[in-house]
């Protein structure tokens, strides 16, 4: 109590907050990261005191269904952010377009992130279905395809529905900051574009796209945090298959820590795939500052 009143209000109004944030983050953290160091096993709880050191990240970093899964969530991560980026940005541009009825449209783009990735999942795994999908259903009735595609069965088109479900889900997160970047960017430069002979194109280029570019690191950022534990849509729509050709680094880690029980060997990998978001955030943020620099040095 005495050190309680020794502290200043702002801090002891601050402190509950404190002690929250230490109970739900900082506590499950450092347990798992304790136990990533162990041969805790959840059948086995006595297991949690057998302090094995680094032995799971050995044992992870010689598996090759783990480098197999590390890359294809390096390749998932890049290729969804790209997409999302180019698709976010086309709709922007058109949204920003429209005089009248912008709203409404800004509201339609948005549905859906507001959709659950678990719904999203089980939406796309029935539209992708090779007996009673619609995706099929479409492809055979419209454009004479004879047989049924089987996309969550082949490895490269579960890869591909995969990203298409991410994609639809989470564009909109694109959309809306460059849409919001589009509305606070002054026109003044473009109207100099403009009088100086430059085409539509040029100023997109050279006026539009450098600013937009602080806007596009923002959304890359939160959008790679998110990408990098992916693992409800890839659930619901694959589970990991066929034959693992489609499991990323989260649903791998799950199937060594709830199906296998290896706790121990699922936390140290998921502090690899925590790992693996940092060093794309860290990434996301050297371009947004070196974005930022040269906004900088042209207003100068």
């Amino acid at each position: 109590m005495n050190l309680l009143r020794k502290l200043p209000p702002e801090a002891r109004l601050l402190l509950p907050a404190f002690i929250v944030i230490l109970l739900v983050v900082a506590v499950p953290l450092l347990f798992s990261l304790y136990t990533s160091f162990t041969s805790y096993r959840l059948v086995r709880p006595e297991t949690i005191w057998n302090v094995v050191w680094f032995k799971n990240y050995i044992k992870l970093f010689g598996s090759s269904d783990f480098w197999w899964a590390f890359g294809r969530t390096v390749l998932f991560l890049t290729v969804v952010l790209n997409l999302e980026m180019l698709f976010g940005l086309a709709l922007a541009l058109l949204v920003n377009q429209v005089t009248r009825g912008q709203r409404l449209l800004r509201t339609i783009m948005m549905f859906p992130m507001m959709f659950s990735p678990v719904l999203v999942g089980f939406q796309f795994k029935f539209m992708f279905n090779d007996n009673i999908g619609i995706v099929n259903h479409i492809l055979q009735n419209w454009f004479g395809v004879t047989q049924a595609i089987p996309w969550l069965v082949e490895s490269h088109l579960a890869f591909f529905s995969l990203a298409c479900a991410e994609i639809w889900n989470s564009t909109a997160v694109f959309a809306i900051l460059l849409l919001a970047g589009l509305m606070a960017m002054p026109q003044d430069p473009l109207e100099a574009a403009r009088v100086d002979g430059c085409t539509p194109w040029q100023a997109f280029r050279h006026v539009t796209l450098p600013f937009l570019m602080p806007f596009v690191y923002i959304a890359m950022t939160i959008r790679s945090l998110d990408v990098g534990r992916a693992f409800d849509i890839v659930k619901i729509m694959t589970n990991g298959g066929p034959a693992g050709r489609t499991e990323l680094i989260w649903t791998l880690s799950a199937r060594a820590g709830y199906e296998d029980a290896r706790m121990g060997y699922a936390n140290a990998m998921s502090y690899v795939a925590v790992l693996l978001s940092i060093a794309f955030t860290v990434h996301f943020f050297r371009k947004l500052n070196a974005s930022r620099q040269f906004l900088n040095e042209v207003d100068a």
